[in-house]
């Protein structure tokens, strides 16, 4: 069964948030079925995922890139909370563009833009404010392939889990080869919802 809305969805969301339950029950309904969720996802949907993606949706202004847009997540969530943002979306996998794309649509959300490619063939659209992702890749893999994507002086905002602080020991070569700077994970959400969100956050050097 899908996991009831939480009260901070409406927090989070204000007055976007029936868009939102529109897609949690889109998501709820065929995701599996289209590999986009794991089956044991439901009663975690609001919080585990909705919710994870939408807490950070004040951290980002401008062009926006999301990489590994996948099921939506953080990407089309982060649109619908943030109608005065860019987004967008890119992902590699037929199938799975093709959902975001209905769902872009089916919410009439003006501010998306879906691109299949992997994360090396979108650098003709490069230039972004910053660049986002979750449950993409170590920290390791990731920087290479997002980095170059963010303008000078622009930023990395990537969801991460309780691993985040190791994965940026991890990553301090690719972090010195690509220059980035106050490399940090921050915590968002406390005492918003149950389940905060962790992110590393980095400036791509002017």
């Amino acid at each position: 069964m899908l996991e009831p809305e939480p009260a901070a969805a409406a927090v989070l969301f204000g007055d976007r948030i029936d868009l939102a339950r529109r897609f949690a029950l889109a998501l709820a309904q065929h995701g599996e079925e289209r590999g986009l969720i794991g089956p044991l996802e439901l009663p975690r949907l609001w919080s585990r995922h909705i919710l994870n993606s939408a807490v950070i949706a004040p951290l980002f202004d401008g062009r926006i890139g999301d990489v590994g847009s996948g099921a939506g997540l953080p990407g089309l969530v982060l649109a619908i909370a943030r109608p005065d943002v860019e987004w967008v979306l890119i992902e590699p996998m037929e199938r799975r563009v093709a959902w975001l794309t209905e769902q872009m649509k089916e919410l009439e959300l003006t501010n998306v833009e879906v691109l299949r490619a992997r994360a090396e063939e979108a650098k003709a659209h490069a230039g972004f404010d910053a660049v986002t992702a979750r449950a993409v890749s170590a920290l390791r893999t990731l920087v290479p392939i997002t980095a170059p994507l963010v303008r000078a002086g622009g930023e990395l905002i990537l969801l991460k889990g309780a691993s985040a602080p190791a994965e940026i020991e991890s990553a301090q070569k690719q972090i010195r080869r690509f220059a980035l700077s106050d490399v940090r994970v921050e915590v968002i959400g406390e005492g918003v919802v149950a389940e905060p969100s962790r992110v590393v956050r980095a400036r791509v050097r002017a």
